[in-house]
């Protein structure tokens, strides 16, 4: 019994220890266990002797590696975290294996209330509203199921309304890194026109500008 304690304080200790050959190797078996974005700081949680600058640069190492290799898959730095995906090339095959592709789907006026929480963030049920022009209370809430859309805070001020902002779910849906590479009110308005007049979308539009 006293063996056994005294290897399983060896194997914590070896844990504690800054990995000097195998970094790479530990981020890589990390990303493949994980279904979602890792962060830099969920990393060092695992690998708590090595800094931020160290852990990214072994993963751009990796990143470098998997190109060189010419892999099937690359390594994709996506809603706050990374992630190991397939190259585009191939998407067509991994079409024909999954039957259904799990997206999720949305009605053309949560698409532009999403928009208008995207462009505004933080925004309050009634700023979006406003900009509607309409009520989109359920709309919201609805967003929030889904995990497209949480509560952010209070607004300052008379009421302290709740504040909505995107999530990382929101940024894993749709492809992004951050918010910074949302695409431009024109792609929006292209995706509104298919169920919005003409009016109504750059009345939207313009009031995201403001």
């Amino acid at each position: 019994m006293e063996s056994e304690i005294t290897v399983v304080e060896d194997q914590v200790e070896k844990l504690d220890e800054k990995p000097q050959n195998n970094t790479k190797s530990i981020l890589e078996a990390i990303l493949f266990a994980a279904s979602e974005p890792i962060t830099v700081k969920q990393f060092q949680h695992a690998i708590p002797k090595m800094n931020v600058r160290e852990i990214r640069k072994a993963l751009s190492e990796l990143k470098e590696d998997y190109h060189q290799m010419n892999r099937s898959f690359r390594l994709i730095e996506i809603a706050n975290g990374f992630q190991i995906c397939t190259q585009p090339e191939y998407s067509e095959w991994i079409r024909k294996f999954y039957i259904q592709q799990v997206r999720v789907t949305l009605s053309p006026s949560a698409l532009e209330t999403l928009a208008i929480v995207a462009y505004k963030q933080p925004v309050t049920r009634n700023e979006v509203s406003t900009i509607r022009g309409v009520n989109s209370d359920s709309v919201i809430s609805a967003l929030v199921e889904k995990g497209l859309v949480r509560v952010s805070g209070r607004k300052e001020g008379a009421g302290r309304s709740l504040l909505f902002s995107t999530t990382d779910t929101f940024l894993q849906q749709f492809g992004l890194k951050d918010p910074s590479e949302l695409p431009s009110l024109e792609e929006i308005e292209q995706l509104l026109t298919t169920s919005n007049s003409h009016e109504n979308i750059h009345t939207v539009q313009e009031e995201i500008e403001q």
